[in-house]
């Protein structure tokens, strides 16, 4: 079956204003802002229910200048988180990208909260790796999941028509590049043809292909995928197919802390607090406030690919307000060491580098030092009794994708705009430059809001 047809193939029944390919948090959002936008929205998802990579993040959104922000007392702009997201991609990332997503993600959460009455509030206590502010929004259960069944919540009380089990296969252009419809299998092997005014691809990008790693992103081609199998590059291969520009796809979120063999997320605050990673031999081995994207490279590249996250009872307690940590403390993979001989015989790991290890870091924050990392230490010093949880590096998400403008309209290699194609999310190019460095805490959450938000607006003008 070809993945580009011409139009006049097309068998449509319906034809809907706005199709939506993918009801993760990119397309819902983008549907929820056409449908209020006064248009009829259907979404299609390919699976028998909607989870995808939203549901399988920690559901954290960075946004600046947000009326959440202002009711504690948070001082931030678009322009700062732009420049935070710069600097983590060693601006090799889009400068205007970067703003205009910064700009947009705000009005993005006031809209849902507004409109569909979604609550949001800003993440206290830490800040991420790379972000000058507190500035990471979430609903109140701080799970990706519950962000995405409030999202499903809103679409059904929008009346907006998800069609599950309904994967995209087919779209049909014409020669000027125009979407009129797309072709759906069921999997019982039936296909319909929807038409459309405009196609929003919110389908994420290539995580779940394995072919497509190898190539784009050798090492991590081995590595656990932490992401949704069904993000398989379908975008990726009907915009180039209709002539789109795409970039940036070396780029990619990585995590160096996955409980293993649970695999269930660590969350990052209990290093970015005063916790360490250690390899087998007992060992620091980078910076770990760095950013806990590249972590999965560095955590890959110790023996046997795996680490120990060390802390104590006081960062235990920190874990346990997140509810991926609750998880994993209930099924065991929390090791607790009332010294640090519980803790060797809890872990493993060797004695003496343990005791070195722990008495260098304590020191380093007795004085708030810098280790030869580059790591500042200034957060109070780890003590008994302790914690661990071994640990590995996994790939959650792509973040290279096709060019976009500032509607989210797929835009061609010489810069021209396909007349009625939008993208976002994993679809579209993300702003974390060309490599798994540039990925700030909460990029790939960042474009899905602000894109979902941009091309459903845009879409609906259509």
């Amino acid at each position: 079956m070809s993945i580009l047809l011409p139009s006049q193939d097309m068998r449509a029944e319906i034809t809907v204003p706005v199709l939506v390919i993918g009801a993760g948090a990119c397309g819902l959002v983008a549907a929820l802002s056409a449908r209020a936008a006064g248009r009829e929205v259907i979404v299609l998802e390919r699976d028998h229910a909607p989870s995808g990579s939203t549901s399988l993040s920690s559901g954290f959104i960075p946004a600046a200048a947000t009326i959440f922000q202002c009711a504690i007392g948070i001082t931030d702009t678009p322009a700062q988180l732009a420049a935070d997201v710069l600097a983590k991609n060693h601006h090799q990332g889009d400068a205007a990208e970067a703003l205009l997503v910064a700009t947009a993600v705000g009005s993005a959460l006031e809209f849902l909260s507004e409109t569909y009455a979604i609550p949001f509030e800003v993440l206290q206590g830490f800040r991420y790796p790379g972000h000058s502010e507190l500035r990471m929004h979430a609903v109140p259960e701080h799970t990706g999941a519950a962000l995405h069944g409030r999202l499903l919540q809103a679409a059904a009380a929008a009346d907006i028509e998800i069609l599950t089990d309904a994967q995209a296969i087919t779209l049909f252009a014409d020669a000027a590049g125009r979407i009129h419809g797309v072709r759906v299998r069921r999997p019982d092997g039936e296909q319909e043809d929807i038409g459309c005014d405009a196609l929003i691809l919110a389908c994420n990008g290539y995580g779940g292909a394995a072919k497509l790693v190898g190539c784009y992103i050798p090492e991590m081609a081995d590595a656990l995928y932490f992401g949704h199998t069904g993000n398989q590059g379908d975008a990726l291969a009907w915009g180039e197919a209709l002539g789109a520009d795409p970039c940036d796809l070396s780029a990619y979120q990585g995590h160096g802390s996955v409980a293993h063999p649970h695999g269930v997320l660590i969350t990052w605050a209990v290093l970015m607090e005063g916790g360490v990673q250690v390899n087998a031999d007992g060992r620091r081995f980078w910076n770990e406030h760095e950013g806990y994207s590249e972590a999965a490279v560095a955590v890959l590249a110790q023996p046997g690919g795996i680490a120990w996250n060390i802390y104590d009872e006081r960062l235990h307690q920190l874990g346990l307000t997140f509810e991926d940590y609750r998880q994993a403390n209930d099924m065991g993979a929390i090791r607790t060491g009332a010294d640090i001989a519980a803790l060797v015989t809890a872990t493993g790991l060797p004695a003496a580098e343990l005791s070195a290890m722990l008495a260098e870091t304590a020191a380093l924050a007795a004085e708030g030092g810098t280790d030869r990392f580059g790591r500042t230490f200034d957060k109070p010093p780890l003590v008994p009794p302790y914690r661990a949880v071994r640990v590995t590096g996994a790939l959650f998400h792509t973040q290279g994708g096709l060019r976009v403008d500032a509607d989210a309209r797929v835009l061609r290699r010489d810069g021209s705009r396909l007349p009625n194609l939008f993208a976002g999310g994993g679809a579209a190019r993300g702003v974390s430059g060309p490599s798994v460095w540039g990925y700030l805490s909460g990029n790939g959450m960042l474009t899905a809001f602000a894109y979902g938000w941009l091309a459903g607006n845009a879409a609906a003008r259509l």
